[in-house]
């Protein structure tokens, strides 16, 4: 039976790829630091591995005996730095790879991936395609772009004012892609055994939408008005500050917003078929955003 690794495996996508690797009849070896977390996931088969993923000698440990990895860097912004938090997993996980000769790995990374400076984590996520891509390991980079999951963030701001925000121009396109589909896509390549290589996948939704159109259709589907409010850069800053991140992660992220935002930058990759995933802005409303209104 194939034991497949899976980092950050509380967290949105790895839990959905741990449930679904695990319907597959593979044993999922379930990485994380709250023992308790993973207990509740419930997964059939699966086996709690208590580990930091930023420890080489845990995720090694953890790692063992395992075919295939799937490898992702987790939202933490309490450091002092997220470059440094970047690196240390990435060497964690490659560290796992060689020592206990892991034939494929699937990642998550970015869009627009890159390791030019100035980008915030998506010059991060392009470091760590290198370092990955130096393995003799089968690599697969996926590449999504924003994820729809973001707006459940913002569910109590549209129930009561009607309102979401993003740091982003009203008629900036972007390319909206469920973590469920991520998860597809990832479980469906940490299982088959026939492809080979250093891969880069680009996936982004069915389609670029802007943030006037998510808010019109969040309108109709919910039958009130809903407006999308740009926030203005110190209103980020302001925000950014009052979580009491450093000075550094401040600017990291501010510099991962921009980059976001450039009509020329990541998001204006070219849409190919091969980037189409197929959860609709619609059916994520339907199944995650609208039961929490």
């Amino acid at each position: 039976m194939k034991k497949i690794a899976i980092a950050a495996a509380t967290g949105n996508i790895g839990s959905s790829v741990a449930r679904q690797t695990a319907s597959h009849g593979a044993t999922p070896l379930l990485l994380g630091q709250n023992l308790k977390r993973l207990d509740d996931l419930n997964i059939s088969g699966g086996f709690s591995m208590v580990a930091d993923i930023s420890n080489t000698e845990q995720v090694i440990a953890a790692t063992e005996g395992a075919e295939a990895l799937f490898w992702l860097v987790p939202p933490v912004l309490n450091k002092p730095g997220l470059n440094e938090w970047y690196q240390k997993v990435t060497d964690a996980g490659v560290a796992a790879v060689n020592q206990n000769k892991i034939k494929r790995v699937v990642l998550v990374s970015s869009l627009g991936a890159s390791t030019s400076p100035n980008l915030g984590t998506v010059s991060y996520c392009g470091e760590m395609e290198v370092a990955f891509d130096k393995l003799d390991a089968n690599v697969l980079a996926l590449r999504p772009g924003y994820f729809m999951e973001n707006f459940i963030l913002q569910a109590k701001d549209i129930l009561e004012k009607g309102t979401f925000t993003f740091p982003y121009d009203s008629e900036h396109d972007i390319p909206f892609v469920s973590t469920d589909d991520i998860a597809e896509v990832a479980t469906r390549y940490l299982l088959d055994e026939t492809w080979a290589g250093h891969w880069k996948l680009n996936l982004m939704g069915p389609e670029n939408i802007t943030l006037t159109q998510a808010a019109s259709r969040l309108s109709a589907r919910i039958a009130k008005p809903v407006k999308y409010v740009k926030q203005s850069g110190e209103e980020v800053k302001a925000q950014l500050n009052s979580w009491g991140l450093s000075a550094r992660v401040q600017q990291e992220l501010m510099d991962l917003f921009f980059a976001l935002g450039d009509p020329n930058g990541a998001y204006a990759t070219p849409r190919t078929i091969e980037a189409s995933t197929a959860t609709t802005f619609e059916q994520f409303l339907e199944r995650k955003l609208l039961p929490l209104l």
